[in-house]
């Protein structure tokens, strides 16, 4: 017998009360908070981990740039995947194998069996990421998108945030191995809780996967992350660098190629003509590459510019958090009043003060006055990120939320890791042009490199300002401009 259709889902079971609808967003948020956490969390343990493989802590950052390559590659195919397979089935394996790899890093030996662990824990991310912003996107109405999207937002703070001080706790007071056994739980509760609530979510009919845009597309990305990675290392080959930047240039635009001639592409470039997703994805990469260089230059301006304890500077960064938690209640309110365009050229303005107010830290200040403008910040960047979220998929129809998703996520994955990359060449740039060293890093430098970076936020202005007024109003609920 032929197999049975998928059963077309109901608009009005989409329509949830909001109480109900929320449960969703939750369910990917905690996802999402595992993800993010997991990524940064392995920082702190790395020289532990180091002495019990007996080797140094160097060659263990294979583990940090296996796990983002795995990532780049196998994002842009998630779409893909859960319009062939259905969106719970794809999220639910992806929550397995990411568990199941966060126990193969907690057994590991050698830093083989580490770089080995970690890419099947990218491809867990990979998949799990993206996948469930869809199952979100498909599970509430429009005008309550913002909401969603706030509780998303939310864990994509603090778990980077929260990374760096819980795996210090784990290393310290018990073995680093229990950094990754502390995904166990979460994974068996996102089983449980996407199998009782999510529905399968798939399109009736999937084309092929674009097998020769996946392998372009993949050695791109991975020799781009890869690059990225070598960037910010003290000692860089820059022979190698170019090299490897050469073969992404070449994959890079032989891909660009591959998907504007075939008929159903890996990744669909058409997309970018739908304006509010367009503005969203490379007007919002633009912001995350200058905003972003705060996760590499915050713990550098603490620890070497004002000489606080990495224990201080850790809970410095706390601060990000603590504004996420304030923008989820003022998102809706805000985006209502002032709609997309205002609020996101305004508030992109307001976060380029949030960058380049850095400069005026000094030994002097108090740390709860340090403390109080970082949570400021993190406020308004938590309301760029929502609302840049938010409004990427105002426009885009249903059956081709999969690529967008797959698309935003590609891309936010990119300009993050850009953006630390960036902030590492530009810091190193203005060393060289001081006749400076890695080792002999002042404030002065750091300072500049901020003000670099505030210039590259500025940026992003030009893309939101080219919104029109109403763009993305049936999402935010602004109709002063449409009326």
């Amino acid at each position: 017998m032929p197999p049975m259709p998928p059963r077309p889902i109901d608009p009005k079971r989409m329509k949830l009360p909001i109480q109900r609808s929320m449960i969703v967003p939750l369910i990917v948020a905690t996802a999402l908070f595992m993800e993010n956490l997991d990524s940064t969390v392995i920082t702190t343990a790395l020289p532990q981990m180091a002495i019990s493989f007996d080797t140094t802590p160097i060659h263990l950052s294979v583990g940090i740039t296996a796990y983002v390559l795995s990532l780049a590659i196998f994002i842009p195919v998630s779409g893909w995947f859960a319009d062939r397979f259905g969106a719970k089935t794809v999220f639910r394996t992806a929550i397995t194998v990411f568990t199941f790899g966060s126990v193969l890093c907690g057994l590991c030996n050698n830093v083989a069996e580490l770089a080995a662990a970690r890419v099947l824990q990218g491809m867990g991310g990979a998949m799990m990421v993206p996948v469930g912003r869809l199952i979100m996107f498909r599970s509430v109405a429009k005008s309550e998108f913002v909401t969603a999207m706030a509780y998303l937002t939310i864990p994509a703070m603090i778990g980077p945030t929260l990374g760096p001080p819980i795996g210090g706790f784990i290393t310290t007071y018990a073995n680093w191995r229990w950094i990754f056994f502390l995904n166990v739980p979460m994974g068996l509760l996102g089983f449980g809780l996407v199998t009782r609530f999510i529905e399968n979510y798939r399109e009736p009919e999937t084309p092929s996967l674009d097998w020769l845009g996946f392998l372009m597309t993949g050695t791109a990305l991975a020799c781009f992350v890869y690059v990225c990675d070598l960037v910010e290392r003290p000692q860089v080959d820059w022979a190698v660098v170019a090299v490897i930047g050469g073969v992404a240039i070449v994959a890079g635009l032989l891909s660009a190629r591959h998907l504007r001639r075939t008929a159903h592409p890996v990744i669909d470039l058409t997309l970018l003509r739908v304006s509010t997703l367009s503005v969203s994805v490379l007007g919002g990469a633009v912001f995350r590459v200058g905003t972003s260089s705060l996760n590499y230059l915050l713990p550098i301006l603490l620890q070497v510019g004002l000489g606080y304890t990495a224990f201080l500077s850790g809970l410095m960064t706390v601060a990000a958090a603590i504004g996420s938690f304030a923008m989820k209640v003022a998102a809706i309110p805000i985006l209502r009043r002032w709609g997309f365009r205002t609020a996101l050229t305004v508030n992109a303005l307001i976060s380029v003060v949030g960058v380049v107010v850095c400069i005026v830290f000094n030994e002097a200040m108090a740390p709860i006055l340090i403390f109080t403008i970082l949570a400021v910040a993190g406020f308004f960047r938590s309301l760029q990120y929502t609302a840049l979220n938010s409004m990427a998929f105002a426009d885009i129809p249903a059956p081709r939320m999969s690529a967008a998703s797959s698309l935003s996520s590609m891309v936010q994955q990119m300009s993050n890791g850009l953006g630390v990359a960036f902030a590492a060449m530009a810091l190193n740039l203005v060393l060289v042009l001081r006749g400076g060293s890695p080792d002999d890093i002042g404030l002065g430098d750091i300072r500049i490199t901020f003000i670099l970076m505030a210039v590259v936020t500025l940026v992003s202005t030009w893309w939101f300002a080219q919104l029109q007024p109403d763009a993305g109003a049936e999402v935010s609920g602004h109709r002063a401009a449409a009326e």
